[in-house]
């Protein structure tokens, strides 16, 4: 009997990702070390308001969500964003978008990379750091060049340890806070929001600077945009992923910030130390640094892996449009795009190496720079929307079943809005950094594309209606 055949997309993939893999992708993506630990700094900042932060900050990243989710259904591919820049906007987008996405998560993985040698050292602090960080690194290679389904099956039990910590925290901690429950519950009191000097103790600067963190907090929600064309069924299951993201904004960021600044006045928290630690502990789980330690670590790794895989996916559609080299076109018997792994995994070797001394300030500049590479990819999806609908008004691009409504007023809201965060990096000194590595980073990717194009022929997309494409 011939061995069962996999659905493969055009692309030469495998669509060995089902429902259950990418409502966790979807569920996990969002949900990273970003809110385990740079929670504390938007507390030690924003206070109370912080719920406010995170709430304004997931309606636009709806928005983004929602205008991804019609071009999917437009025309899923492999390394979407990428792909629709090049399409809407011209090559030259495409190159920029593919190339700073890629960089972007390369910077990602190569901090995941340090914050999983640090947490291993927690428990053996005799193992040198960057040792833990190449056996990690290594691990998330080999899992990467298997099948899709283990790297499916892999962040699925990632997001469902996270999904159930957060889970344990919200009903702990309601519990603890009706029923009186140990020295939190009796101490705690939804008061505790703004009767320790009020809803924005630190005044409105110190809330608008949360802004930033918050939407570092949320990189990774875009991560479903790669695994649409591995999909399996996705006419329903990516429509039904990312509906559900207002439900889960509202339940793991806003409902868990309720629950800890009800139980602890905001001053207590430290901006060096995770809420989920103080909460855990406050409500009397044993040993509850060590386990949210482990839950951390696997948030760590769950984002590295996620981001090879983004990488790896995005590097083959380089090549395929010839803007990258052609070797990282190919598949390997497991329709997996082995080399483009391997390439972009031995890039993040330089986090390993570097590990050892990594500054103290090194998560807030990496975080700062990630933020301007996440608010570039969502601008573009939201600018390719945009471009996308005017197609679909002058009759020449079909019409997605999967719309957002009031698409026009939302999408340039959505960009004011990341226009907005990007002005007030200037305002941090640890966030300015971004600023200053935006000139070099976009240097970079124009003479690379300027330097790429004498290799290949781009055909130029038509441009019907309005571009911001300027050749």
């Amino acid at each position: 009997m011939a061995p069962h055949q996999p659905e493969l997309t055009e692309d030469g993939l495998s669509r060995g990702l089902n429902a259950r893999h990418i409502r966790m992708i979807a569920l996990g993506g969002a949900i990273g070390v970003g809110l385990f630990l740079g929670s504390g700094k938007g507390i030690n900042f924003a206070g109370p308001a912080l719920i406010a932060v995170y709430a304004i900050t997931g309606f636009f990243i709806f928005i983004v969500m929602r205008a991804l989710g019609e071009l999917l259904m437009y025309r899923p591919v492999t390394g979407s964003f990428a792909a629709y820049a090049r399409e809407f906007l011209g090559p030259s987008y495409g190159f920029i978008t593919g190339w700073g996405y890629w960089l972007t998560w390369t910077i990602i993985g190569m901090a995941e990379l340090t914050a999983a040698g640090i947490f291993v050292r927690f428990w053996l602090p005799s193992i040198p750091q960057y040792l833990t960080a190449l056996v990690a690194l290594v691990a998330i290679m080999a899992l990467n060049l298997a099948r899709v389904g283990f790297f499916g099956e892999a962040e699925f039990w990632f997001a469902s340890i996270k999904i159930v910590t957060i889970l344990a925290l919200i009903i702990g901690g309601a519990c603890a806070l009706i029923f009186n429950l140990g020295t939190a519950g009796r101490d705690g009191s939804i008061e505790n929001l703004w009767s320790h000097g009020g809803l924005a103790p630190q005044g409105l600067l110190a809330v608008l600077l949360a802004f930033q963190i918050v939407v570092f907090s949320y990189q990774g929600v875009e991560l479903i945009g790669m695994t649409a064309a591995e999909t399996s069924n996705r006419e329903k299951v990516l429509p039904k992923a990312i509906n559900s993201i207002p439900w889960r904004i509202g339940i793991f960021y806003v409902g868990t910030l309720i629950v800890l600044l009800s139980l602890f006045p905001w001053d207590q928290f430290s901006a060096n130390e995770s809420p989920f630690v103080k909460g855990f502990a406050q409500l009397g789980l044993p040993a509850a640094a060590s386990v949210m330690n482990f839950v951390v670590l696997a948030s760590a790794l769950s984002s590295c892996s996620a981001g090879l895989y983004s990488n790896g996916r995005l590097l083959k559609k380089l090549a395929s449009d010839g803007m990258a080299p052609a070797r990282f076109r190919k598949t390997n018997k497991d329709h997996v795009p082995a080399a483009s792994i391997l390439a972009s995994g031995a890039v993040m070797l330089i986090g390993v190496v570097v590990n050892a001394i990594v500054p103290e300030k090194a998560f807030s500049y990496i975080s700062a720079v990630a933020t301007i590479g996440g608010i570039w990819c969502w601008g573009i999806i939201v600018v390719c929307h945009l471009v996308y609908r005017s197609r679909v008004a002058a009759g020449v691009a079909a019409p997605s079943p999967f719309r957002l409504p009031f698409a026009k007023p939302l999408c340039w809201a959505t960009l004011v809005f990341f226009a907005f965060v990007t002005v007030l990096l200037a305002f941090d000194e640890s966030q300015r950094v971004a600023l200053y590595a935006v000139p070099i980073w976009a240097a970079v990717l124009l003479i690379g594309y300027r330097a790429s194009r004498f290799r290949h022929a781009v055909d130029e997309p038509q441009q019907v209606g309005w571009s911001l494409s300027k050749r």
